[in-house]
């Protein structure tokens, strides 16, 4: 269900909107959309992963309309997404092709492939640097300079494509079970309405998909209290994957040349759970299962709380409310329930008024 109309006097409403344009100009600056793709990388990958739609430009664009609250530049680009034609599928992703920019375990010290820390902020001092408010274009610009003379990046031959995941070493020692490859067909949430009980592929949909602190709470929430989980990181990595798609004179089901129409930027997760297992001879067993978590864009905290509420829901334990699929999976969509949430604003007066008189004929 989504709340978006409203009714009123037109000029009223014209007025409002007209007074909405004034607050965002009345300082007499104009944000440019490309000093925000360029500068807010965190709130223009968030704003990616809540819309399902990977556009940095768009996204920066919508970012500004909605003078930077992201629940509204969601909206935004969602309703835009809804107006384009699905014109191809491209061809299942393996994300061991990724160029990794970062990539961690808190599992392993030692990970085949090394440890890239890349860009973060967990290894910086959380304290406001006063000097970026004199920051200038041309001081950014020779410091990016030196910077890649420095350090090489722009001619950095290192091989960090096809790196090799670290859950595969333990896959060898029989550590954590194989999975099975899923060749059916992923439901579309976005095409179909969620139905319970749901398949993993639509959990996985609404969960990269779902308002960045919602899931994260829930993500706390597990951890905190609700079955006490406490899950190790064995990989999180960050880097771009590159897409294809079929020819489009290739018959259905026909193999062939595939084009490369680009890359996106992804964030992955894959996180360890050790569970004990009851065996027939009354002895107990350590064995491990996984939690995944994936999401566009340097987005690493909703990822680790994907992959938590992900392992939740496929335990699905009756006991505790972040294990209830439709407890999760309804509350944490950004455009429902900001959208619910607002329509509290728009008239009730005849249900208010009904309730009134009635509370009133009860006190006489």
């Amino acid at each position: 269900m989504g709340y978006v109309a409203v009714k009123g006097g037109i000029q009223a409403i014209e007025e409002s909107i007209k007074r909405l344009k004034y607050e965002r100009l009345k300082k007499g600056t104009v944000l440019d959309s490309q000093q925000i793709e360029g500068g807010m990388r965190c709130l223009i990958d968030q704003v990616m992963s809540e819309s399902s739609l990977y556009c940095e430009t768009l996204t920066a664009m919508a970012i500004k309309q909605a003078e930077g609250s992201p629940e509204e530049a969601v909206f935004l680009l969602r309703a835009y997404r809804s107006t384009l034609p699905r014109k191809h599928y491209s061809r299942t992703v393996q994300s061991e092709e990724m160029l990794v920019e970062r990539r961690i375990s808190s599992s392993f010290k030692e990970i085949p492939g090394g440890q890239i820390l890349g860009a973060a902020m967990d290894y910086t001092h959380r304290l406001i640097d006063f000097d970026l408010n004199k920051e200038t274009d041309d001081e950014a610009i020779k410091w990016v300079c030196e910077y890649a003379l420095e350090s090489g990046v722009d001619n950095d031959q290192t091989n960090l494509s096809n790196l090799p995941k670290t859950l595969d070493y333990l896959r060898e020692e029989g550590l954590i079970s194989t999975c099975e490859i899923n060749y059916d067909e992923p439901d579309d949430v976005t095409k179909e309405s969620l139905h319970f009980p749901t398949s993993r592929s639509q959990r996985l949909q609404i969960l990269t998909r779902g308002q960045t602190g919602a899931v994260t709470s829930l993500g706390y929430a597990a951890l905190r209290s609700y079955g006490a989980l406490h899950p190790t990181v064995g990989e999180l990595r960050i880097g771009n994957l590159p897409i294809y798609v079929d020819s489009p004179f290739l018959e259905q089901n026909e193999d062939g040349d595939a084009y490369y129409i680009g890359e996106i930027k992804v964030t992955e997760v894959e996180t360890l759970f050790p569970e004990e297992i009851q065996k027939g001879n009354g002895e107990k067993e350590i064995e491990f299962d996984i939690g995944y978590g994936i999401c566009y864009g340097q987005n690493e905290t909703k990822a680790i709380a994907m992959s938590i509420l992900d392992r939740c829901l496929e335990a699905a334990n009756p006991e505790y409310p972040i294990h209830n699929e439709e407890f999760v999976l309804l509350h944490i969509d950004s455009v429902e329930s900001t959208g619910f949430i607002s329509h509290l604003k728009l008239p009730h007066y005849v249900t208010f008024q009904s309730k009134l008189d009635s509370v009133r004929k009860t006190k006489k």
